[in-house]
């Protein structure tokens, strides 16, 4: 089972590509494994909001985080998001996910109802009770509209299971204050692909990335480059890749983005599922573009 100090470095958010008949493409699954581990990264994971956990039925999931899991084959830590509003669908979820095989569940705080601190609370202990599989808290106010404040974070870190929390709220001084109350107990890592370096210098411990996704080679080269003390190179690094990341943050969202990316690269994609609206073509443009400026695009 992973331990807290295994979870570290650069955990790409793996896309979920579909068929041209919105089908689940198991071979581009596959695939993507493939690319993902030949480029060094630190652990996969499975159908977040980069794979589009809202859009897919429960049996996709299931197969989707099979497919991974057989595919890595041990080779780096495989990380099921098994996040529903319902406690009683997450921990279905959660335990499917440790009889498939996976190394940790993560879990995003559930949304549309607003929440108060306690039921956020037992929602992830509740979780974590019910099934004996490592367990990251996911905070995405952004989407959820459910922060989990440092306080609250302070109090779930306490309950046994849980080793680690991926940080997408844009206010970095809640990570701090965060990496500075449970730091030492469990591992923090951001989930904006922008602030890695940032929140390296803080105590962060790597990042759940989009961008792994489609440039995991540069991202490994960005976190390599800090481990060993380089600072300069991996600011540049952080800077650098900037015209390419900034695509995974801002509107229209960052799965088809990063869809495009792939697809632009010759890797499987596919579209991003509806309602998520397509790119414009000045859009595709553009990624094409930022891609090009990395090197990665002959033409």
């Amino acid at each position: 089972m992973l331990k807290p100090s295994q979870l570290k470095g650069i955990i790409p958010a793996m896309v979920t590509p579909f068929t041209p008949d919105d089908e689940l493409d198991a071979k581009g699954i596959r695939r993507l494994v493939q690319y993902l581990i030949s480029n060094r990264v630190h652990g996969i994971m499975t159908t977040g909001g980069n794979g589009e956990f809202p859009h897919l039925t429960a049996d996709e999931r299931k197969k989707a985080l099979q497919t991974v899991v057989e595919e890595a084959n041990g080779k780096v830590p495989v990380i099921a998001c098994t996040t529903a509003c319902s406690t009683r669908e997450t921990i279905m979820l959660t335990k499917h996910a440790k009889d498939a095989g996976a190394d940790a569940s993560i879990v995003v705080q559930p949304y549309y109802f607003p929440l108060p601190d306690k039921a956020l609370h037992d929602y992830y202990k509740s979780v974590a009770e019910a099934v004996d599989l490592p367990l990251v808290v996911y905070n995405n106010p952004g989407y959820t509209k459910n922060n989990i404040s440092p306080a609250l974070m302070a109090q779930i870190a306490k309950v046994d299971g849980v080793i680690g929390l991926k940080q997408s709220n844009y206010d970095i001084s809640q990570t701090t204050e965060i990496i500075r109350l449970v730091g030492n107990k469990i591992s923090v890592l951001t989930g904006i692909d922008s602030q890695l370096y940032a929140t390296m210098c803080i105590g962060a411990r790597g990042v759940f990335s989009t961008a792994a996704c489609a440039i995991p080679a540069q991202m490994v080269e960005l976190y390599e480059a800090f481990l060993k003390g380089d600072h300069k190179k991996a600011y540049d690094l952080q800077i650098k890749l900037h015209v390419l990341n900034r695509f995974f943050e801002y509107d229209p969202g960052y799965v088809a983005p990063c869809k495009e990316a792939l697809m632009a690269m010759g890797l499987p994609g596919g579209h991003s599922r509806k309602p998520l609206p397509p790119l414009t073509d000045e859009e595709k443009r553009q990624i094409r573009a930022a891609l090009k400026t990395l090197g990665l695009l002959k033409k």
